[in-house]
């Protein structure tokens, strides 16, 4: 590569970076490279970031083919050394289109460029459309390797954390626009990848919805609500199964049949002379587990910090119902409490009649919890709050009444994937002090104490 294209090439990337982390434009740079793409005879539209990927391949159909696998490294002698400044050019526009930062309000229309946008970037990427988007990706795509000399970096090592990242940027794209005029239309709204923020944003909206708009929320949240009970669902299974109970005789079938201790228990009937052994008993093993009722009570803060919490919780609790002989029971509070128990085999009706939002007030949510603790020792009770609460010690007294009971309490300070959550440091203290610390957050171990108490 000349000294010269080697300058042009710097120049498109230079000001793509500028770009990219300052939304003004630098005089200098964006003269430089009109000027570079003018000269090698490509539209200036590409130095455009308001100007959709798709409108360029419109107004310029020949382009459409040199998006394709535009990112997927090549080696340094396939590599036509004058293209690299085309190259760039192209490159810059994909990238830019999709990372610039975000005006503070979005319309239904942008939000539908920057998914198209985002499809030109996985296909540049050697993906295909919507195999990174939503935070999926596929692996690496095939020819994605070491990039050789001045060119493309090898962005292999990239791909896992693109599909997040554009899965992130498009739910701050949705917080920032009018959420109702994409739900009621149906091709947009399909376009949306269900997220965290997604379903928060749908939930706090609802009672707003009708007609077209609600019916394709329903259909996110659900599906939502689905992907996060298949991973759920697998996690219990995996966890520990129930004791057995001793209490119940084995039967006495031939599948039972405890070979290594019938033989133990029998070799006093050994005889050399005829290498034989004699039996007098057959032994069997146990397989009964123990299957008294349990009853778990789910109490979840849904306040507007907890509502990755609430999603998680209802579709937990939805599973362990399915179990037999659990009897569980799900309430949620803010200022008020709702007892959701009748809906808690359908975490999607279960969300639906949610209030997420709102301040503290756990007495109000003990006041419906204190009167399920019948049997305390058949009892666990799960609090799932950041327990920054509005009447404190009286909310504590009451938790501590409830261990000093006899029942299991466990206090739990957010029910998320990654496991992080802030949590009140006094209550934080005393729960440690009571002999009931904190549960991390990560959802893993509140399935594996569950399962433990429901199975023990």
């Amino acid at each position: 590569m000349t000294d010269s294209e080697d300058n042009r090439r710097q120049v498109l990337y230079w000001r793509l970076l500028a770009r990219l982390f300052d939304g003004d434009e630098q005089a200098a740079l964006e003269s430089a490279s009109v000027a570079v793409v003018e000269d090698i005879g490509l539209p200036s539209a590409l130095l455009d970031p308001t100007v959709a990927v798709d409108s360029v391949v419109q107004r310029h159909p020949e382009l459409a083919a040199e998006f394709d696998g535009l990112m997927v490294p090549e080696t340094e002698d396939s590599r036509d050394k004058a293209a690299e400044v085309r190259r760039a050019a192209l490159v810059s526009k994909v990238l830019l289109n999709v990372f610039a930062p975000a005006p503070h309000t979005v319309t239904a229309g942008q939000l539908s460029c920057w998914q198209a946008d985002a499809g030109w970037l996985e296909r540049a990427l050697g993906c295909r459309p919507g195999e990174l988007h939503g935070g999926r990706p596929g692996g690496a795509p095939t020819g994605l390797g070491g990039a050789g000399g001045g060119g493309t970096p090898d962005l292999s090592t990239l791909l896992p954390a693109i599909g997040p990242d554009l899965a992130g940027i498009e739910a701050d794209l949705v917080k920032r626009m009018h959420l109702r005029e994409v739900l009621a239309d149906p091709a947009l709204a399909a376009k949306l990848s269900p997220s965290m923020s997604l379903i928060e944003q749908l939930l706090r909206d609802k009672d707003n919805l009708s007609g077209v708009a609600l019916a394709n929320a329903k259909s996110l949240i659900r599906r939502y609500v689905d992907e996060i009970a298949e991973v759920l669902r697998t996690q219990v299974e995996k966890a520990s199964t129930g004791k057995v109970d001793r209490s119940v005789p084995p039967k006495r079938v031939f599948r039972n049949l405890d070979l290594d201790r019938t033989i133990w228990k029998n070799l006093t009937n050994w005889s050399p002379e005829e290498e034989r052994l004699y039996v007098d008993r057959l032994y069997y093993k146990q397989t009964a587990k123990k299957t008294t009722p349990q009853r778990l009570i789910a109490v979840v803060d849904q306040s507007g910090s907890m509502v990755d919490s609430m999603v998680n919780c209802a579709v937990l609790a939805s599973i362990f119902a399915g179990l037999p002989k659990v009897d569980v029971h799900l309430i949620a509070y803010d200022t008020q409490a709702l007892d959701l128990t009748p809906w808690v085999h359908d975490p999607f009706e279960t969300l639906l009649r949610t209030n997420l939002g709102g301040g503290n007030d756990g007495m109000v949510a003990m006041g419906l919890t204190q009167p399920k603790i019948a049997e305390p020792t058949n009892t666990v009770v799960v609090w799932i709050s950041d327990f920054y609460e509005t009447r404190v010690e009286q909310l504590f007294e009451s938790m501590a009444a409830i261990h000093r009971s006899g029942a299991k309490f466990i206090p739990v300070g957010s029910v998320t994937s990654a496991g992080r959550g802030s949590v009140n440091p006094w209550f934080r203290e005393r729960f440690k002090d009571l002999g009931t610390p904190v549960i991390s957050g990560h959802i893993t171990k509140l399935v594996h104490e569950l399962k433990t108490f429901l199975t023990s």
